[in-house]
């Protein structure tokens, strides 16, 4: 799975729609830290939520499943990905969206009115904090996850012609197994029963492609690149970051979709 943030949407979906227990949820994040707490972004939101306010012990994900249930018994979660120059999915202005782009992801719960953001506080501790999302802003894209699939293994080749004509894109020693370490390290994920086959092979190979990108963006050994060849890398990397982070949401919306709508229970 790409970030926690997709791991929470689509577990706390699967919870909501009668799919999974909250100890699946909370076994699903387990990967992402060691420990996982909870915290009202201020005073007000803790009012309505009854999760702590800061300055407060914190809380749990058990406790905050238990607001978004009270909040929205039916709900369903939205997996957003935003990043410098690409803010789709985020509900507009507010400390949400502005927290979120800092992290790079975050969780909206448009029918309980509140969004999440996970942030590294500690070695092996992950906090969400809980912000209100009064005004969920347009419906967000939508793009079959078919059609972003095939967008990401179209710009995976353009973007590798692209490098190459440029010349920041020659074979060095190990970087195969660079890609190959980066992907071990990554988190083991855990899935609800029901999880699509096309979403899990569109994440793993979001999964595959971040991990090229993290390779293609390092300088060979002793060989720095100019800036104007710097800046041309990053701009033929640019279409193929957007594509995976379409095709990571596409993936998890379709997920949601199809859990939503075979609940267990």
């Amino acid at each position: 799975m790409s970030s926690p943030s997709a791991t929470l949407t689509v577990w706390a979906s699967a919870w909501l729609a009668g799919s999974a227990a909250p100890d699946d949820v909370l076994d699903a994040l387990g990967p992402w830290a060691e420990a996982h707490d909870v915290l009202a972004a201020d005073h007000e939101i803790a009012a309505v939520t009854d999760l702590p306010a800061p300055g407060s012990s914190v809380s749990s994900v058990a406790f905050l499943l238990a607001a978004l249930r009270r909040a929205a018994p039916r709900g369903q979660a939205r997996l957003v990905l935003p990043a410098p120059g690409d803010i789709r999915g985020l509900p507009g202005p507010g400390l949400f969206s502005r927290e979120a782009t800092a992290a790079g992801e975050g969780v909206l719960f448009v029918e309980a009115g509140l969004g999440v953001v996970p942030t590294p506080v500690a070695d092996g501790v992950l906090r969400w904090t809980v912000y209100s999302v009064t005004e969920p802003g347009p419906p967000p894209e939508f793009v079959a996850l078919s059609q972003a699939e095939r967008d990401l293994r179209d710009q995976v080749r353009q973007s590798a012609s692209i490098l190459t004509s440029l010349g920041v894109a020659r074979h060095r020693p190990g970087v195969r197994e660079e890609i190959a370490a980066a992907l071990r390290a990554r988190p083991t994920s855990l899935w609800p029963a029901g999880m699509p086959g096309q979403a899990l092979r569109v994440l793993q190979h979001a999964d595959e492609v971040e991990a090229i990108l993290a390779a293609a963006s390092v300088d060979e050994p002793g060989g720095a690149l100019s800036a104007s060849a710097a800046n041309a890398r990053r701009e033929a990397l640019r279409p193929i970051e957007t594509a995976v982070r379409v095709a990571r949401r596409a993936a998890v919306a379709e997920a949601v979709r199809v859990l939503a709508a075979s609940p267990l229970v």
